[in-house]
């Protein structure tokens, strides 16, 4: 049977008076330069767009593209919304805070993604219309729209707070 040595007998209290934290690292003027050149290439493709497709006037115009899109771009807008940034940023972590269990995440979201693509997506495309909030609107009243919009602006704030929370008791 092997047994690790214990801390303390390698490595004696004192060592840890002799830690010496990393210098922060800032933005050199090369950093500054790729941050400014991606900052102005993201805004002029938006404005870009913008000023060509002023003639689209319409919400719904706007939010399904004139129905002129192939299934790709459509997939890779949908992806990219769902798997933002943080998410990419942040799985690494939870998978090594938490574990490989953070795989049944993965499983669950494959599922979603499935059954919403196949069982509420075609009835939203076959409607003609662009969000949830709609349906239910179409479907029951707007009442009913209004609940579940307040309830998802209650949630998302509530997510946002217990966020800053979890920084600050971190940090």
């Amino acid at each position: 049977r092997l047994t690790a040595p214990s801390p303390s007998a390698s490595y004696p209290a004192s060592t840890m008076s002799l830690f010496v934290p990393p210098d922060i690292k800032t933005f050199a003027s090369w950093d500054y330069v790729v941050f400014a050149a991606l900052f102005l290439i993201s805004a002029s493709i938006g404005v870009f767009f913008a000023i060509k497709e002023r003639k689209k006037a319409t919400s719904k115009e706007f939010l399904v593209g004139g129905r002129q899109m192939t299934c790709g771009p459509v997939a890779l807008s949908l992806t990219a919304s769902f798997m933002s940034a943080v998410t990419v940023l942040g799985t690494p972590s939870e998978v090594y805070r938490y574990g490989a269990s953070f795989i049944l995440f993965f499983i669950a979201y494959t599922f979603v993604i499935i059954f919403t693509s196949e069982l509420f997506l075609p009835v939203f495309y076959r409607s003609g219309i662009t969000s949830t909030y709609e349906y239910l609107e179409l479907r029951f009243n707007k009442s009913v729209r209004f609940v579940a919009t307040f309830i998802y602006i209650l949630q998302t704030v509530r997510s946002i707070l217990y966020n800053v929370y979890s920084l600050y008791e971190f940090s």
